[in-house]
């Protein structure tokens, strides 16, 4: 369809409307577009990390600075994150993260499938709600549904981008 937008770009405006200005990173295919956009956006904080666990303590100094900011990460890097997931809890500040699911429907890299598998189990076990989105016209109301949470009641969240969304990787 062509001048349609992409549910990555309606994504990054909602984001952006939502007085999001911070977006903290590992380079991923799948978050690309949100990536360019926030690296474009002259009103937007783009920081590349070098692991991902940088970016939960980034998002508890967003907060304590009175700003706005989303994780942005593969499934892979959920197991660096582990131990600074209990700065969220304890803190008792909003963390949102958008994770782009490896290793679900249709996987064909072997290397993705085990935390693929395990990373919901190993969010949820530290104290994050997943929230698994697995078709376009879910993105925007689940991201909704996430700020609620996590801006209201002061947790962390975690919105799920599925490899049915996404479209699973060849290997």
């Amino acid at each position: 369809m062509a001048g349609a937008t992409s549910w990555q770009d309606q994504l990054y405006d909602h984001l952006r409307a939502n007085d999001v200005s911070i977006f903290a990173y590992v380079p991923d295919a799948g978050h690309k577009i949100l990536i360019n956009r926030s690296l474009d956006d002259p009103n937007a904080h783009s920081v590349r990390l070098t692991t991902e666990e940088e970016g939960v303590s980034m998002m508890a100094g967003a907060h304590l600075g009175g700003g706005r900011g989303v994780l942005l990460m593969q499934s892979s890097g959920v197991g660096n994150c582990i131990n600074m997931f209990s700065l969220i809890a304890n803190g008792r500040f909003p963390f949102m993260t958008y994770v782009t699911m490896r290793g679900d429907f249709g996987e064909q890299n072997p290397w993705q499938v085990p935390m693929g598998k395990g990373a919901q189990p190993a969010m949820e076990a530290m104290g994050l709600r997943c929230l698994r989105v697995e078709s376009e016209d879910d993105v925007i109301p689940t991201t909704d549904a996430a700020f609620g949470m996590a801006y209201k009641s002061n947790v962390g969240v975690a919105v799920l981008l599925t490899q049915k969304l996404l479209g699973a990787k060849g290997f």
